[in-house]
Parts: C-alpha cells; structure tokens; sequence
C-alpha cells in the first residue's frame, strides 16, 4: 500500500512538474516580446505585484499562522526571495532585450547540470562518469548554441549578451532549486511562496523607484497588460506553487527531467507568437543539451543498489 502512494505521489509529482514546464514556456516568449515596451526591471516589479495581490487571499491566513516560523527561517527566506524571484526573472526579461525566445529556453535547461556542479561543491557529491561526460556534452551544446554553431564567435566574444545573461539566470536557478530542497518542513507551501514574492518584491523596489525617477514612463497598452497578468498569475504564481510541489515530491533533479521539454514548448510558441525560426544549430545544440542531461542523470541499476545499501 505504501509503495502504490508513493507511486501515486511520484506520478503527481511529474504533473506537477510539466505544469509548471509548460507554464513557464510563455515566460520567455513574453521577455521576448515585451523588449522594446518595457524594462526589465518595470516587467519584473509589476510581475511579483500581480502575483502578490492574487495570492494574497489564499496564502494569507498560513501566513500570519506560520509568522514565528517564517522569523526563526528569515536568512533562508531572503537568500531564497533574492536569487529565485528578485535576481533569475530578472535576469531573464534582461537577456531577452538582445537574444532569441529559443535561445532562452534552450540554455534555461542547462541548470540540472548546474544543481550537480553544485551539489558536489557544497554537498561533497561525487560526480561520476555518466554525469562528467553529460557536462561536457551540454557545455558542447551551450558553446554551439551561443556561437550559432561558428567557434570562432567564442574567441572573438561576439555572441549575444542576452545568451550570458540567460546562463547566469541558470546557474541562479539550480541554486535556488536546491535550497527549495531543504525548505523548512513545519513551513508550508502557501505561507513559504507568499513571503519569498513579498521578499523579492522588496528587493526590487530600490530599482524600480530609480527607473521610475530616470526612465520614461511605460505605456500600458492591452499587450502588455495581458502579458503582466499572464506572468503575474500563470509564470509565477501557479509555476511556482507546482514547481516546489513537483520539488518536495520527486527531487530536484527528477523535476529538472521534466523541464528539459521547456525548448519544446517555448519553440512553438516562438513560431507562432514570434515567427522565430527553427533552424539545424537549434535542433544540434538541443540534442547535446538534453543528451548530456539525460547522461548526467543516468544511473544502472547497479548504481541504485549500491546507493540504496
């Protein structure tokens, strides 16, 4: 019986993971289409306000009920607000301002191997010789995405800037993925997301009131109206509450399996939405990509027992 719920759970889990997948495809088409009627920083602040007021109603009672909780974890709370919400969303509506909706999906995917490089850093993890030859073939894959498949590029560092920005938001988050790993059990989901978007618009607030003074106003046409709501309700809050779901239930890195079909979402869209093309360098660097992370992740059942022993 206890096997079939946790298999139960598992599966759920994998939804809840490709929810939030799919989800947050649109997040990049919109840092995309949104880059010349709007800043980063403007798109981001509104995106947490959004997400904020129409959580608000549901979270609000766990979280005055959890408030000696969320005080005795506050360090936990701001390093996690600061890099999940404030830095990576940010970072990703800044990269889409000088690179493609593709391009952006496709490093996004590069973070599990992040979340190993990590995990043996800190965690004293080994690495071992599936998950070795995986970052070579996903740094093979990032090197021929941002070099348009021409190396030469790489010497001469004239890539986009939009494709470095994006690998830093990667990197931000599988460091934000682990930490969600070890998210206070007494703590719920509920009170723990409301604070982390309170926490990581405050962050923000500094850089929005200095765009506000030194910037022209952003006009809120019907366009970007919907697409502050879609990223307010659907990239963030429903994306996230389904992430550290799948989080809690399957693991990081099980999770992270899933998001691999991010490029096969925000690819579509991009054609339709944004008319982007599809082109072999994308397909080629995808393939390294998602080879190298399934290697990475790949273990024998041999490696199974042995860990379980």
């Amino acid at each position: 019986m206890t096997n079939i719920l946790q298999g139960q759970q598992k599966v759920l889990g994998y939804f809840f993971a490709i929810g939030a997948t799919a989800l947050w495809s649109g997040n990049f088409i919109i840092a995309r289409g949104l880059a010349e009627s709007i800043s980063p920083i403007n798109l981001a602040f509104f995106r947490w306000v959004v997400a904020v007021v129409v959580f608000l109603p549901f979270a609000l009672k766990p979280l005055i009920a959890e408030r000696e909780i969320l005080k005795n974890n506050l360090p936990y709370l701001l390093i996690t607000s600061l890099l999940g919400i404030t830095i990576f969303n940010t970072l990703i509506y800044l990269a889409g301002h000088t690179t493609t909706a593709i391009n952006l999906s496709l490093i996004s995917i590069t973070f599990p191997i992040f979340i190993v490089i990590f995990s043996r850093i800190i965690f004293g993890e080994l690495i071992t010789l599936n998950r070795g030859i995986g970052i070579i073939l996903v740094i093979l894959g990032v090197v021929t995405l941002i070099s348009k498949g021409d190396f030469s590029r790489i010497l001469s560092i004239s890539f986009a800037i939009g494709d470095v920005w994006m690998l830093m938001a990667a990197i931000i988050f599988a460091i934000y993925s682990i930490l969600l790993k070890h998210k206070p059990k007494q703590l719920s989901i509920w009170a723990f997301q409301l604070s982390t978007f309170i926490l990581g618009l405050i962050f923000l607030f500094p850089f929005f009131i200095w765009e506000y003074v030194t910037l022209p106003s952003v006009e809120f046409d019907t366009k970007t109206i919907l697409s502050i709501f879609y990223v307010g309700v659907f990239a963030s809050l429903s994306a996230f509450v389904l992430w550290n779901k799948a989080i809690m239930m399957v693991g990081p890195s099980k999770a992270g399996m899933i998001y691999y079909t991010l490029p096969l979402f925000s690819g579509l869209l991009a054609y339709f939405f944004l008319q982007e093309n599809i082109t072999t360098m994308h397909i080629y660097s995808a393939l390294l990509i998602v080879s190298g992370i399934l290697t990475a992740n790949y273990e024998s059942k041999l490696a199974k027992l042995v860990a379980k022993n």
